[in-house]
């Protein structure tokens, strides 16, 4: 009875063990299969295209950009500088007037009257000089032979005298009220955009101050003023030799974003720094013969501030950013692809400067870099031809529509 039990338990510990080989066997296959399923998905899986570019390496220049403001180089206000009433206005409010064009005229028949009582002034002073002048020839003689007074004499040098500076004060006087009848003939002193008027005709002006009328500010070449800080100013003057000079170094980007078509000029730096801001003021000039910039408006202008010498250039959409540290995708000779950590430099554009961790004629990725992993294989292609592909992949996919529409049409 003990020996059955024994043989029993020796056959039943038999059979498990038997099924037990049975299952790690059985796993064993099966794990073979699935890695023998991979391998094969593997091998069967397309490689990936990407499209890389050439990692570029040439001279190039770094721009700056200033936050200015434009203004008139000539700015005058046009004032009333006598009192009368204002009589006409001769232009047309927002236009160009040129130099000497007629503004308005004020009310000038006071100025006229005195200036007729003025002639008539120096008249009387001249009649005056001329019996001075017969006195005193009529009584030198006599008072030679002492045959009139001393007395008499000097008197009539004294009214000589008297009367000579009576005709300089007419004269002056004559002067005064021909510029007081001038003024009432108000021209342009420069051409420019004249702007709206602040008087109208038939205002009284000129009472007690010079009344203010109108402005004209000049508008080609126009100004934008600027400022830069010392340490730019620093860098732009270290890298004068590197830039070439003319007149077409400096750009004006408006507030829409649009680059103004003109280039322009350095016109005037500052004397010093000033000592609260450590900021510098320059102004640029910029042809404006259209008259499209007016004084006021912001933009910034940019500027060369230094010439990079065989910099390394890719897109800047071929940069990652992984863990803070900026990376790109490298394709080698296999077409192996490889993780690449850089120093990036300045922005050219599009371009970035990459300042280490590439070379000259490396090959990084810059479309589609999701499909690409470090260490696989892709097919590398290049932007033109890429676009060289796709009318051929969009032709097709609107010729199958064209063909449906072609059988539909059989069908009816």
């Amino acid at each position: 009875m003990v020996q059955w039990f024994v043989n029993d338990r020796s056959k039943l510990s038999a059979v498990k063990a038997i099924g037990v080989v049975s299952l790690f066997a059985l796993l064993a296959a099966c794990g073979d299969s699935k890695d023998a399923d991979k391998a094969k998905q593997a091998a069967a899986a397309p490689v990936p295209t990407v499209v890389v570019t050439d990692v570029v390496q040439k001279t190039v220049p770094i721009y700056a950009e200033y936050v200015g403001q434009t203004d008139a180089r000539e700015t005058v206000e046009i004032r009333a500088r006598v009192q009368a009433f204002l009589d006409a206005q001769h232009f047309t409010e927002g236009t160009v007037v040129k130099k000497g064009d007629l503004l308005f005229t004020l009310d000038k028949r006071e100025y006229e009257a005195k200036l007729l009582q003025a002639k008539a002034e120096l008249e009387g002073a001249m009649a005056r000089l001329g019996k001075a002048e017969t006195d005193e020839k009529r009584l030198k003689p006599l008072a030679e032979r002492k045959a009139v007074p001393q007395q008499d004499y000097d008197n009539a040098v004294a009214n000589l005298q008297t009367a000579q500076a009576g005709v300089s004060a007419a004269k002056s006087g004559v002067v005064e009220a021909e510029l007081n009848l001038s003024y009432c003939t108000i021209t342009s002193p420069i051409t420019g955009l004249i702007g709206k008027r602040l008087v109208a005709p038939g205002n009284l002006v000129g009472k007690g101050e010079a009344t203010l009328l109108d402005t004209v500010s000049s508008i080609d070449p126009i100004r934008v003023n600027t400022t830069i800080s010392e340490a730019e100013y620093l860098r732009f003057f270290a890298s004068r030799n590197e830039r070439t000079s003319g007149p077409g170094q400096l750009e004006l980007i408006l507030a829409d974003g649009s680059v103004y078509p003109h280039k322009g000029k350095l016109a005037i730096v500052d004397r010093a720094v000033d000592p609260k801001t450590g900021t510098l003021n320059f102004s640029a000039e910029f042809p404006n013969p259209a008259g499209q910039l007016r004084p006021g408006q912001f933009g910034r202008v940019r500027a060369v501030a230094e010439m990079v010498k065989d910099a390394l250039l890719i897109p800047k959409r071929a940069v990652q950013e992984i863990q803070g540290m900026k990376t790109v995708l490298v394709v080698g000779a296999d077409n192996t692809v490889a993780l690449r950590t850089i120093q990036p430099g300045d922005t050219v554009g599009d371009l970035l400067i990459v300042r280490s961790g590439l070379k000259p004629g490396e090959r990084v990725i810059v479309d589609g870099m999701q499909k690409a992993k470090p260490g696989s294989k892709v097919n590398p292609t290049t932007a033109v031809e890429a676009a060289a592909a796709q009318p051929t992949d969009s032709a097709a996919s609107k010729g199958a529509p064209a063909a449906k529409s072609a059988t539909k049409a059989g069908e009816k």
